[in-house]
């Protein structure tokens, strides 16, 4: 978008949030960067240029901007969108590759030369890499700074950072303030008082409507590893809308999430083991919870068709549940075939008891991780109480995971990835799409043999055989996985459902 510069000049002068995370604009005369919505008065629009990325505008010399601040924007939808080379490079990017991995792990992990992923990513995007991985350690510094005590070069390293002196150089170079300045600037409150523990505000695109949302995190919980508290803890606002809670596995050691909506953000408290951890527990977070979709052009194709724009309209800005842990998730839908969301809840608190790792929480109920592939891969199908054909697939799934012969993550493939779920036994279409709309987050995922969904099309005098509704759901495309829950949301299910 950021090559249309007159539709760009329009957003801006509007100062439309939509279009935050979309394009930066980078001001000629004072060398900032803003998001669209910068509350500023606009400058000429001969002083103004447009880049695709906050490492783009950095690299051309502009710093952030410090009343909007651009670096806090939501994410691009694009990345959410497309199953690409670049698409992939920047979800593997947002979940940490290159500061653990470096360039040539992330090529390593994507099947491709540095030289063809740089190339791309500049094409696209206007900075290589390692520049895209620089903006997102600065961002990271700025919340540690600002939402910590820690010192200083402990806030150094837990971004990312080599070293103290090029962060320190990092942070006046993109903020043009001194890590000390941040601090000093910062609201006196926003520090936490508990060790280890960072409290933030996750931004989205509005609309966000976050019944079936958090109802659906809520409804399928598994004892142990989630939970829904009715009133929010301390340092999540205290407000009695509640907070979805988890455990988290991650890179350095573990965490413990709490997420509650609220009417501009989500509000996120993170509970880490190791501060290493915040960016990739940052973007789990979003993408658990979709929070980089753009929902005015979802809802708008999805309004198109007769038979949903009641739906659209009366609760617009739904959102895709999705996952923390693509392994788990594939896990548990294979517990969750054919059986009640209760029963599945049964299953997956069996395995979690019996091989989960233990973690303490003095907060609240959380006492395990879902136990990753290689922990359930000596696992005794003879202890599973389920039919013996969905015990040979569990086992197969577990196996194919700790082997490393089937891959799900970040970047994923999503045709290949759904091809080869379908070549497991006891894998058919519904499982494999589940999959592939919640855990790798494919936006056109559509579940045709769904019982919820046909019973809603029924209801809405729509199709209701899986062809013919996956024929009339063309008209959907790239955003069935969307068109699922409006569809599902007819329902009285508790997945629907804004626990009170």
């Amino acid at each position: 978008m950021h090559t249309d510069t007159e539709r760009c000049v329009r957003a801006v002068q509007s100062k439309d949030a939509r279009f935050d995370g979309w394009f930066y604009t980078a001001v000629l005369t004072t060398g900032i960067y803003c998001r669209p919505s910068c509350p500023a008065v606009p400058p000429k629009p001969e002083h103004m240029v447009f880049h695709p990325s906050a490492a783009a505008c950095q690299q051309a010399g502009f710093r952030a901007c410090k009343r909007c601040r651009p670096d806090t924007s939501p994410g691009s939808p694009e990345w959410n969108v497309r199953a690409d080379l670049v698409a992939r490079t920047m979800r593997l990017i947002a979940d940490g590759v290159v500061d653990r991995e470096g360039v040539t792990g992330l090529a390593a992990r994507l099947g491709y030369s540095t030289r063809q992923i740089e190339r791309q990513l500049f094409a696209e995007l206007g900075a290589g890499p390692l520049a895209l991985a620089r903006a997102q350690r600065a961002q990271t510094a700025r919340l540690l700074v600002e939402t910590t005590g820690l010192p200083m070069a402990d806030v150094a390293f837990a971004a990312g950072f080599s070293s103290v002196r090029t962060f320190n150089d990092t942070v006046r170079e993109v903020f043009a303030l001194s890590p000390s300045e941040l601090r000093t600037r910062a609201p006196k409150h926003a520090a936490a008082a508990t060790p280890g523990v960072i409290t933030l505000r996750l931004p989205f695109r509005a609309p966000l409507h976050p019944d079936n949302l958090f109802g659906h995190l809520a409804a399928t919980a598994v004892p142990g590893v989630e939970e829904w508290l009715p009133q929010s803890p301390e340092g999540v606002g205290g407000d009695p809308v509640g907070a979805y809670r988890r455990t988290l596995r991650l890179p350095y050691g573990h965490g413990i999430v709490a997420l509650a909506p609220r009417p501009d953000h989500i509000a996120c408290r993170l509970a880490l083991s190791d501060p290493r951890d915040l960016t990739v527990a940052i973007s789990r977070c979003r993408r658990l919870l979709d929070l980089d979709a753009d929902p005015v052009a979802v809802d708008e194709q999805l309004r198109a068709d007769p038979a949903l724009a009641p739906l659209v309209d009366k609760a617009p800005g739904r959102r895709v549940p999705r996952t923390v842990d693509e392994a788990e998730f594939a896990v548990r839908a294979v517990l969750g075939q054919q059986v009640s969301t209760a029963a599945a809840r049964t299953h997956a608190a069996r395995l979690v008891t019996a091989h989960g790792t233990p973690v303490d929480d003095p907060e609240g109920g959380l006492t395990h991780l879902f136990p990753a592939p290689e922990h359930l891969a000596a696992l005794d199908p003879d202890a599973l109480a389920m039919p013996r054909t969905r015990r040979a697939t569990l086992t197969t799934l577990v196996r194919r995971l700790a082997d490393g012969d089937l891959r799900l993550g970040a970047d994923s493939d999503w045709p290949k990835t759904r091809a080869a779920l379908l070549a497991l036994p006891g894998f058919g279409p519904w499982t494999a799409d589940v999959i592939a709309m919640r855990a790798l987050g494919d936006p056109d995922a559509f579940l045709p043999t769904d019982l919820g969904v046909r019973r809603a099309a029924r209801a809405l005098g729509l199709p209701s055989t899986p062809a013919a509704l996956t024929t009339r759901a063309a008209a959907w495309r790239p955003w069935r996985a969307y068109a699922v829950q409006y569809l599902w949301a007819t329902d009285s299910h508790p997945i629907n459902v804004l626990p009170a």
